[in-house]
C-alpha cells in the first residue's frame, strides 16, 4: 500500500501517543477504532476522517485542530482564528453575552485588518454592528453596577452624585 500525503500526520500520532506513555492498542481503545487501523495512520497508509481525528486528538488530550491542519483538512489561519473562538466560548468567567460582544469586536477587527468575516461565525451574531456600543455599555452596567462617562463607579463613595 503507497503512502498518502498526509503531512506529517502519522508521525505527529506516534509522537504524541508515545509522549502520553500509551501503547497503539490503549489509544486505539480510548480513541473508539481499530488497532490495525491506527497503525496504519500512523504509518501514514489511511488518511483518517475528522470525526476520527477528533477521537483520537480527545484520547490523546490535545486539540483536534491541530490534527485537522496536519491531515490538510484544516489550514493554520482557520485553525488559529477557531482556537481563539473556542477560547472565549469555554471561559467561565463571562456570560454569554460577554462572549458574542468579544466575538463581534474580533470579528470588527479582523474586518478591518483586512481579513473576511469568519465562515465559522454565526451570521445574525456579526450583522448588528451598531449594538456594540449599546451592548458594551450594558456590560459595564453589569460587571460592577452603573458607570459614569467617565468610567468610574456611579454608586462609589469618591462620585459626587452619591
Amino acid at each position: 500500500m503507497a503512502s498518502l500525503n498526509v503531512g506529517n500526520l502519522g508521525e505527529y500520532l506516534r509522537e504524541q501517543r508515545r509522549n502520553a506513555q500509551l501503547s497503539l492498542r490503549q489509544l486505539a481503545d480510548a480513541a473508539g477504532v481499530s488497532n490495525p487501523y491506527l497503525s496504519q495512520i500512523e504509518r501514514g497508509l489511511r488518511k483518517p476522517s475528522a470525526e476520527v481525528l477528533q477521537q483520537v486528538a480527545k484520547a490523546l488530550r490535545i486539540s483536534a485542530e491541530t490534527l485537522y491542519v496536519r491531515a490538510g483538512i484544516l489550514d493554520e489561519k482557520e485553525r488559529d482564528e477557531l482556537e481563539t473562538r473556542a477560547v472565549i466560548l469555554a471561559d467561565p468567567s463571562i456570560n454569554e453575552r460577554q462572549k458574542q460582544v468579544l466575538l463581534q469586536i474580533y470579528e470588527s477587527f479582523r474586518k478591518e485588518n483586512g481579513f473576511e468575516v469568519s465562515e465559522y461565525a454565526d451570521d445574525a451574531a456579526y450583522t448588528d454592528k451598531s449594538s456594540y456600543v449599546d451592548v458594551a455599555d450594558d456590560m459595564d452596567a453589569t460587571a460592577d453596577g452603573p458607570r459614569t462617562a467617565d468610567g468610574s463607579d456611579a454608586g462609589s463613595k469618591d462620585h459626587p452624585s452619591s
